[in-house]
């Protein structure tokens, strides 16, 4: 490795890079040139922001190639912002440049028929190769902790870098801004575990253990956020993504009025555009633009981001996202009668529908941060479908007075069905809980694998652990929320692998109606069970591992196969199964030779499991 190709990088983890972002760029101009791009960042910005897109686009390049582009990019920003601003070239879009940098190498065969289309689709087709899905790209050696602290003392900065540009190719998706974060995260680990290093009692390969988590979160919750964002644009639509930001904005900033509120979602939806179309640089720009605007602005938004504002840039996001929602102004009126009972409402909904229906949803979001966002759109969606009934020629004088009570009637159901869901998790704990999920998800989507059976439910349990023990009027925005990151991942899991109709269904008709879908579905009748092979069921000795969670884990790999061998099984026929199982694995591991014992005794549990399954 050429460690001095990112000397550059040395002033990364300084985050002059956001010092250097402009804090008004819209009032220049809508797209920015190159040049001036160049202009507002400095050149040692530029240049790193520069190398996390090449790496990101070209994830199989190496260190080196994803420096020599972003080098070779940066002198063309310099040439056009010192003296050729008139030159045609300098005046292309920023992702054009980028992808024309890319083009130029011709030792890149996976991108030849990228390259051959043109802008916007080549664009598109460079973003359809990007690849976020783990084992694509190896994972991360964890390296020996002592070799680690002394590569560390003798090449800090370029080891920021080259660790940039790792995490960059494996989350394509990943903003900039959160990627140089992690940056800090890590250069500040390795400072801490390895400055210590010589004291005595210093446990090294402890200390990393301890810190690692710390630097690898971000990663982990921001890219599923965004790409999470990134599949409802692009599944269900700009409309919808606009809807969703409605709710979440009114609930968090009660106080401000609906032009506030509907310029933000404007102007985080258009980012959130540029973000998930891969253009990483107005992508940053438009983020830290609505992040000025909203800390300039606390009077008129909320009193609770004050200590937010008052962090670095690099923070200031996910702290406000985090913030307590606002307190509800004092004169709002509990209800929102007027937008059932005016006699103008039908004239209203005619001549502005989308308007009125966002003015609706306004209201509404911000008398109920109890509500997830999601049963917000719901209810916007009852809220539309009630107009459009009952105001065609000839609807009843009475019937929007019906929404109220279909409107209760929906809360009800949904604030049941959580209640119920914690009440079992509460009851049975993570592992019992965990069980019951794999049952039901088993029959729902038995063309999963084990291990994203096991994945998604593990999932949807840790949701329990954090969600069920808040209040009521946590509980909901909680539950619902992360359920919905869950499922987009199903859903995301559905596009590259089809799995089957009734996931098709929940997964591209509505995205609000998305979680009480999936709930409804029930076993598929079209899979075809397994047949039972000696490999379907084999048991050995390591099911006599003292290890609970490496024991729990073998257990859910055959209760997966159990249900999928025989989808309508009983619950009365899976408790005699599992007592048959428990006795059989209680006496074989007594035994001096437990393997033999396995042996013997495993067929004969089928036979008897087989007898139980048909009676």
């Amino acid at each position: 490795m050429n460690w001095r190709t990112v000397i550059y990088v040395t002033l990364l983890v300084s985050l002059t890079v956001v010092k250097a972002l402009p804090r008004s760029y819209r009032d220049i101009e809508e797209k920015t040139s190159i040049g001036q791009r160049f202009s507002q960042l400095q050149e040692k910005n530029f240049k790193a922001i520069a190398m996390i897109m090449f790496a990101q686009y070209v994830q199989g390049g190496t260190f080196g190639k994803a420096v020599k582009m972003a080098e070779d990019v940066t002198d063309f920003a310099k040439r056009c912002a010192a003296a050729a601003r008139d030159n045609p070239d300098c005046l292309k879009p920023l992702d054009r440049i980028f992808l024309d940098t890319i083009c130029q190498d011709k030792n890149l065969p996976r991108f030849t028929d990228c390259c051959a289309k043109m802008d916007p689709e080549r664009n598109d087709c460079f973003l359809s190769l990007k690849n976020s899905s783990r084992g694509f790209i190896s994972p991360f050696e964890r390296p020996n902790a002592e070799a680690a602290c002394k590569n560390h003392s003798q090449h800090q900065h370029p080891l920021t870098g080259y660790f940039i540009y790792e995490v960059s190719r494996r989350h394509p998706f990943l903003y900039a801004p959160t990627i140089l974060s992690v940056a800090i995260r890590y250069d500040e680990m390795m400072k801490n575990c390895c400055g210590s290093a010589e004291h005595p009692t210093h446990n090294l390969e402890e200390c990393f253990r301890r810190q690692a988590p710390k630097v690898v979160k971000p990663v982990k919750e921001d890219g599923l956020r965004q790409e999470h964002t990134c599949g409802i644009l692009k599944k269900f639509g700009e409309r919808t993504l606009k809807a969703l930001k409605l709710a979440q904005i009114s609930q968090k900033f009660p106080k401000a009025d609906f032009v506030t509120v509907n310029k933000l979602v404007m102007d985080i939806a258009n980012m959130h555009k540029d973000c998930c179309r891969g253009d990483m640089l107005d992508c940053m720009h438009d983020r830290e633009e609505i992040l000025h605007y909203v800390c300039t602005n606390q009077d008129i938004l909320s009193s609770k981001i004050k200590t937010c504002c008052e962090k670095p840039l690099l923070q200031r996001s996910e702290c406000i996202v985090n913030a307590e929602n606002d307190d509800k102004p004092a004169d709002l009126s509990p209800h929102v009668r007027e937008f059932i009972e005016d006699k103008g409402i039908c004239e209203r909904f005619a001549q502005e529908k989308d308007t009125h229906l966002a003015r609706f949803l306004y209201e509404y979001s911000r008398r109920h941060p109890e509500f997830s966002a999601q049963m917000l759109l719901r209810i916007g969606k009852g809220y539309e479908d009630l107009l459009k009934e009952c105001c065609k020629t000839g609807a009843p004088d009475n019937c929007r007075s019906r929404g109220e009570e279909e409107l209760k009637k929906h809360i009800y159901e949904t604030e049941s069905v959580m209640k119920t869901s914690c009440d079992i998790y509460k009851e049975k704990g993570d592992y019992y809980f965990q069980n019951e999920l794999l049952m039901s998800f088993t029959k729902k989507m038995p063309q999963l694998t084990s291990a994203e059976l096991i994945k998604f439910t593990k999932q949807m349990t840790t949701i329990g652990s954090k969600c069920c023990q808040l209040s009521q009027d946590k509980l909901l925005p909680c539950a619902e929320e992360n359920l919905d990151l869950v499922l987009g991942e199903i859903c995301r899991r559905h596009l590259t692998d089809p799995i089957n109709p009734g996931v098709c269904h929940c997964c591209s008709s509505s995205y609000a109606l998305r979680r009480p879908c999936m709930g409804k579905l029930e076993i598929d009748e079209n899979y075809v069970p397994l047949t039972l092979t000696p490999g379907l069921f084999t048991f050995r000795e390591d099911l006599c591992t003292t290890e609970e969670e490496k024991l729990q884990h073998k257990k859910q790999e055959m209760l997966i196969n159990l249900i999928k061998y025989k989808p309508q099984i009983t619950q009365e026929q899976l408790t005699a199964v599992t007592a048959a199982f428990t006795a059989m694995r209680e006496q074989c591991c007594k035994e001096e030779n437990r393997e033999t014992c396995f042996v013997k005794e495993g067929p004969e549990l089928i036979k008897r499991s087989e007898k139980m399954l048909s009676a």
